[in-house]
């Protein structure tokens, strides 16, 4: 359960690496019992904030505060490092067994053995591989060797834990289910988490809030839902899965809703914006729906346009179906729907959606 006081802050952090600033960063909170998720490309600065805030790098200036104190001297920064622990994308594991692997944190902190044990068994079981305990980390596969990374961080019961980009080098399979048992162990101890990764759908499943980094820079933070839905410019849009952005101008106001100029013909959204002011039109291809030509089907949507197929792309269970109705707009459906709808490259349909499925974001000019 998360509380209103951070648990961690920082101001004026700012890092370089080989004379380049790679971090930059004014101001920045964790709340105890959360989960943040930093995401953005690559080089955007993810890893580099994560191991800054675990004063694992050196910085050029900037404070840290655990628990509203700074953390500045050496010894302090020993201090705080016994509290949080650090999990990087490939398990740095000891030529032994799994069972000497979660208990090392435990060793060095001069546990008495009983405790030790009862430690250990509890992580190995929440991380489903106590029947791993004496097997050596050298002959893990790349899940097991990840859950005893996870196993080991967590027995220590830490305050914070630093995530970075675990699941990366992991099938889908045993991501999920990993990711599963994370998401639950998080909420059963109530441990804060600050996690980076480039997958949206890993931070989204996770967080309860969101950063989107890009050049060494937060650009927007706030409530994962927030991000995913209401991103504040095009670079959050196109990173969130918002793969249609159209820019058009304010042709009419309605109550609530706003008439756009495409050049090309004009959409309805919901939203507020002046009469012809410049916006951006983001919609997500799932809320894009597609019929035949001479359908007569009934639908609330509140854009409705012909539109050329261009090319479609298996993704999975899903395919990308790229269309032109003028402007470029692409939609997400099933391996059904491309069978229903004789969905071909070059064929004519009715592309759908809603008002509500356009997200506008002001761009004066």
């Amino acid at each position: 359960m998360t509380t209103d006081a951070p648990i961690l802050s920082v101001s004026d952090l700012f890092v370089k690496r080989g004379g380049v600033p790679v971090l930059d960063l004014p101001a920045f909170s964790i709340r105890k019992g959360e989960t943040v998720g930093l995401i953005g490309p690559n080089g955007a600065g993810k890893s580099t904030l994560l191991l800054a805030l675990a004063c694992l790098i050196k910085r050029e200036r900037g404070r840290i505060l655990f628990h509203g104190q700074v953390v500045s001297t050496r010894r302090e920064t020993f201090a705080y490092r016994r509290r949080i622990a650090v999990v990087f994308q490939e398990p740095l594991l000891f030529d032994t067994t799994v069972y000497a692997n979660v208990a090392s944190g435990l060793d060095i902190r001069h546990l008495d053995r009983q405790e030790i044990g009862e430690r250990v068994t509890r992580r190995l079981d929440q991380f489903g591989i106590d029947h791993l305990r004496n097997r050596s980390a050298r002959k893990l596969s790349g899940g097991e060797a990840q859950r005893t990374s996870l196993a080991r961080a967590f027995a220590i019961d830490p305050e914070i834990v630093f995530l970075d980009e675990p699941f990366s080098s992991l099938d889908p399979p045993t991501r999920e289910g990993l990711l599963e048992d994370l998401h639950r162990i998080l909420k059963e101890t109530g441990t804060t988490a600050v996690m980076a990764t480039h997958d949206r759908l890993e931070a989204l499943r996770l967080s309860e809030r969101m950063a989107v980094m890009r050049d060494g820079e937060v650009v927007q933070i706030g409530p994962a839902d927030t991000i995913i839905h209401h991103p504040t410019d095009e670079f959050v849009a196109s990173f969130v899965g918002m793969e249609t952005i159209l820019t058009g101008r304010v042709s009419g106001c309605g109550v609530g809703t706003i008439r756009v100029d495409l050049g090309v013909g004009e959409l309805e959204a919901v939203g507020e914006a002046r009469p012809g002011e410049a916006v951006r039109c983001c919609i997500r291809p799932e809320n894009v729906t597609l019929q035949l030509p001479a359908a007569r089907e009934e639908t609330s949507a509140r854009n409705l346009f012909p539109a050329r197929v261009e090319k479609i792309q298996p993704l999975g269970l899903f395919h990308r179906v790229l269309l032109d109705c003028g402007f470029p707009l692409t939609a997400y459906v099933t391996s059904q729907s491309i069978s229903d709808l004789n969905l071909r490259e070059g064929a004519g349909v009715q592309a759908a959606f809603k008002a509500t499925a356009v997200h506008v974001i002001r761009h004066e000019k």
